[in-house]
Formats: structure tokens, sequence, C-alpha cells
């Protein structure tokens, strides 16, 4: 198959999110809330470590979990 006929790939643009890396699965098993010891949900949507009973939300960057209190923003109900 020669360049010109060669398909092009679908630009993303600029509204398209950056990729994400794969989150470990077995790491997030592992990982407790800084603060409460406790257990800790996974959100997606938003890269976010979660601690409901301390009520934080610890973020995600470039698929490392930032384990701070001072990094973490609080969630409400």
């Amino acid at each position: 198959m020669n360049d010109e006929q060669s398909p092009e790939l679908p630009d993303p643009g600029e509204d398209a999110p950056p990729p994400r890396p794969p989150i470990d699965r077995k790491m997030l098993e592992v990982l407790v809330c800084p603060v409460t010891q406790g257990r800790l949900s996974y959100d997606a949507q938003r890269q976010e470590l979660v601690s409901a009973t301390a009520r934080l939300a610890f973020p995600i960057r470039n698929g490392i979990p930032i384990m701070l209190a001072s990094e973490a923003r609080e969630v409400e109900d």
C-alpha cells in the first residue's frame, strides 16, 4: 500500500481529553486513606481516590495517587 492509499487516522481535536495512564488495581487495593487509615474508592471519571469517612478526594496525576491531605479536595454530600 502506498502513501496515497493509506487511511488517515482521525484527529482527536483539541477537545479530546489526554489519554489516562492505566491504574494498577492491586495498588488501589493496598492503599488506605492517610487520614483515617480507611478504605478508598476509585472515581475513574475524576481520577481520584475518595475517602468517604474523611470526606476527602485524593487526586491521581499521571497514574500516581497523590496521598497528601494537603493535596486532597473536600467531598461534598
